[in-house]
């Protein structure tokens, strides 16, 4: 089943992920904000309940945006979780790497960032591995701290390659 939530995950569960990710996420929210001034919704497809401390550390570092969380079990919840974003169209999507559903890496991602890129919403991640696979937009510890940017996929999504990134 595949449900949409807005991510407002409690003090407690912020404060337990600590800084697993809020590095990572801050580097890249800031990224995404200065390549794409006017993204204000950022959507997650994830299994929230195996993801939670990546969650809370996204939720940490969205400072004023809004999250979407699109909670999915498996691969075969990824038409449903499609189907309920073009409905809401989020300004970007953001990938957890570890998430053993929709992460870096995975068919589901993959067919999560065609999907995305088609109706104009870029995603960006943490990881090289990412970007190679489609995501419009890296930055993080998985990149070396590098800003990567996939040229065709931003051009697809309809948004600029930020400068001084190394594209692929």
């Amino acid at each position: 089943m595949v449900f949409l939530r807005p991510a407002c995950l409690s003090l407690s569960l912020a404060l337990a992920a600590g800084t697993l990710a809020a590095g990572d996420y801050d580097a890249l929210l800031g990224a995404v904000k200065k390549s794409w001034p006017t993204c204000q919704t950022i959507a997650v497809v994830c299994d929230s309940s195996g993801s939670r401390a990546a969650l809370a550390a996204l939720t940490s570092a969205a400072g004023g945006m809004r999250l979407m969380v699109v909670d999915v079990k498996g691969p075969q919840d990824m038409g449903k979780a499609i189907g309920m974003l073009s409905g809401r169209k989020p300004d970007a999507m953001i990938l957890l790497a570890g998430d053993h559903v929709a992460g870096d890496g995975s068919s589901a991602a993959t067919f999560l960032i065609q999907r995305m890129a088609a109706m104009k919403v870029p995603t960006a991640t943490t990881t090289e591995a990412g970007v190679k696979q489609g995501a419009a937009l890296g930055l993080g510890s998985g990149t070396g701290g590098k800003l990567m940017c996939n040229a065709k996929v931003a051009a697809v999504a309809g948004v600029a390659v930020p400068a001084g990134a190394t594209t692929f």
